[in-house]
């Protein structure tokens, strides 16, 4: 009688985001975070300046540092220059446009810099994973957007895509530590919980994604991100390296002297609304 072979289960995918080294100590990540804070700042006069138009494009695995990250980059910056693009889902009305279409409402003018926390790219991601779009849509835009970035490209647009990378191992710590903490609960939904069981089928999407949208107008740049720290200088590293912005002339700017007074008097406490001193009831 002839022994059946032992079933033999599939191969485990390889892990995503394998980290670079150590994890880089707090010290040094602060102070060099500092320091391209600053630079960032003078990014963002020169995009200013100049009427330069910039967009950043945040994609990556659910739990990978993406929010992270945007709040580093936007913490010494003008909102009114550098605005966050986080959009919910399409409304009723913004299904039926073409899918572009309201993006393109959020694209920066001169002088502007467009972080967009998710991007387009929803539709090569979740939307296909999900069944959220039909595989003609998914195709079509595997088909259009390159293009599409090709014209942003081309207008003048300074276009960076970055994505983030982590390990499945990394991704399952991250969440533990959300669904524990009352401060971060909201970070996860029940879209994020599903993607966490669909490792494999959102790593073919992005490969697909990534075979049809790197080009060479628009690269995609992968940021491992098992390490935070580690990934948000590189990410920030990255991005000033490939912008040649310069120093802008900035006028001199000195405190005038206060005029004499004209014996204005402040009406008495007691006739407003004081915020309670909530501070003084604490501990020393």
């Amino acid at each position: 009688m002839a022994h059946k072979k032992p079933t033999v289960p599939p191969k485990r995918a390889p892990e995503e985001g394998t980290p670079p080294g150590p994890r880089l100590a707090r010290a040094p990540y602060e102070r060099e975070l500092l320091r391209l804070q600053t630079e960032l700042v003078r990014l963002q006069e020169w995009v200013r300046g100049t009427g330069e138009r910039l967009v950043v494009v945040f994609e990556g695995r659910d739990a990978a540092g993406k929010g992270g990250t945007i709040k580093r980059v936007t913490e010494h910056l003008n909102p009114r220059v550098a605005r966050v693009v986080a959009l919910p889902k399409p409304t009723e009305r913004e299904r039926t446009q073409w899918y572009f279409q309201r993006y393109v409402a959020h694209l920066p003018a001169a002088g502007e810099i467009a972080l967009f926390d998710r991007s387009w790219y929803n539709r090569a991601g979740v939307e296909h994973v999900m069944g959220f779009c039909t595989p003609e849509e998914h195709q079509r835009f595997l088909r259009q957007c390159p293009e599409f970035e090709r014209m942003l490209v081309e207008d003048g647009i300074r276009l960076r895509k970055y994505w983030f990378s982590v390990s499945d191992a990394v991704q399952e710590q991250r969440f533990r530590r959300r669904l524990a903490d009352p401060t971060r609960r909201w970070k996860l939904s029940p879209m994020d919980l599903e993607s966490f069981t669909r490792w494999e089928a959102y790593s073919r999407a992005k490969d697909e994604m990534f075979v049809h949208t790197d080009i060479a107008e628009a690269r995609w740049y992968v940021v491992e991100s098992d390490d935070k720290r580690r990934a948000r200088i590189n990410m920030i590293a990255h991005l000033l390296s490939t912008v040649p912005y310069a120093p802008v002339p900035r006028p001199d700017l000195s405190l005038p002297a206060r005029p004499p007074g004209t014996g204005y008097q402040r009406p008495p406490r007691t006739l407003q609304h004081l915020v309670p001193d909530h501070a003084g009831t604490l501990r020393v």
